[in-house]
């Protein structure tokens, strides 16, 4: 587990919206977390609680998709990339932070071969000609497990299955070999095997790379295998974070209680899977309260009223609710050293 003192990227009170014919739709709305050297770190939450968006915000890249960051700052290394100019930030986006999206039907060109579409950033950030870049991508399709690369570089998105194609998109996230990796939700319509071999890739990135990822996804069997801490996000806030041990052993946060008692039991002591009840809240303009209190089993009157502040309820660990009204506030504008 790296330590406080690495840590990379800081992202504090952030909120990002969109706007829609029926209001502001308040995708991410204060939310605070810091990334470490070298770690994994778990965005984790049903559709729809911000989690993608979040991901694209880090990037500025929301605001290309009728979105927009209206408030906190995300700090790589203490530079603001909200403060950034485009040209700056143009030279962060796939050099220093890279990011793997959810469909890669959707985000490969269909009309160029795999291998151009990898040595494209490799060219555009770190200078090398067309021949070595060649070179390059074919070392990095080889290295993310596609079979037959000197033949297959030169082929085209739809001669590659589902998952075969996700390894094209880990290969053009890795090309210039970036600090941080961005992952939302790779594994997203891909069948076990590819999943399995998905998820190796990352703990070898992990491992031998000493690279920072944040891993965007709603499967809590997925976080429990792979990341060192987590952030559990519901209806564009943070509802807890903190090591996936504590987490998962003594979760806080009603809804995360929610979500692991939806997994199946190893052990057998858990015969029945119980659903949270309900469904998600709308994020069009949304009442100032806890958003998760017509979903909870927990519910006080001052949760229909107010919206709880995150209380350190461990070292390491906090949850928004107000169960915990007798431990210390945390500010969500500062958390380096605490998420």
């Amino acid at each position: 587990m790296a330590q406080s003192n690495d840590v990379i990227l800081e992202v504090r009170g952030l909120k990002a919206q969109y706007r829609s014919p029926r209001g502001i739709v308040k995708a991410v709305d204060q939310v605070s977390f810091d990334l470490r050297r070298g770690e994994t770190l778990s965005l984790v939450g049903e559709s729809g609680c911000g989690k993608t968006a979040t991901g694209l915000s880090i990037l500025r890249l929301i605001e290309g998709l009728r979105g927009e960051i209206v408030g906190g700052q995300i700090l790589y290394h203490g530079n603001d990339l909200l403060k950034m100019s485009s040209e700056k930030l143009r030279q962060v986006r796939g050099s220093k932070i890279a990011m793997i999206f959810q469909d890669p039907q959707s985000s490969l060109n269909p009309v160029l071969k795999v291998g151009d579409q990898i040595a494209e950033p490799i060219m555009l950030h770190m200078g090398l000609g067309k021949k070595d870049a060649r070179a390059r991508a074919l070392e990095l399709m080889k290295q993310v497990g596609i079979p037959f690369p000197e033949r297959r570089i030169d082929e085209y998105p739809h001669q590659f299955s589902g998952g075969m194609k996700q390894r094209v998109m880990i290969a053009i996230a890795l090309s210039c070999n970036p600090e941080v990796l961005i992952a939302d939700e790779p594994t997203t319509a891909l069948d076990v095997t590819s999943k399995a071999q998905i998820m190796d890739i990352f703990r070898h990135l992990k491992e031998n790379k000493s690279m920072s990822i944040i891993f965007i996804t709603h499967d809590m069997g997925l976080v429990a295998d792979t990341a060192d801490r987590i952030v559990v996000m519901y209806g564009g806030r943070l509802a807890e974070a903190g090591t996936v041990l504590h987490v998962f052993d003594t979760p806080q946060h009603p809804y995360t209680m929610g979500l692991l008692k939806c997994l199946p039991s190893i052990s057998g002591s858990q015969t029945r899977l119980v659903p949270i009840a309900g469904t998600i809240p709308s994020l069009i303009d949304p009442p100032d309260n806890c958003n998760f209190n017509p979903r909870c089993p927990y519910v006080m009157k001052m949760c229909r009223e107010v919206r709880p502040p995150e209380y350190q309820t461990a070292p390491g660990h906090r949850a928004a609710c107000f169960l915990y009204t007798q431990f210390p506030v945390h500010s969500p504008g500062a958390v380096a050293g605490v998420a």
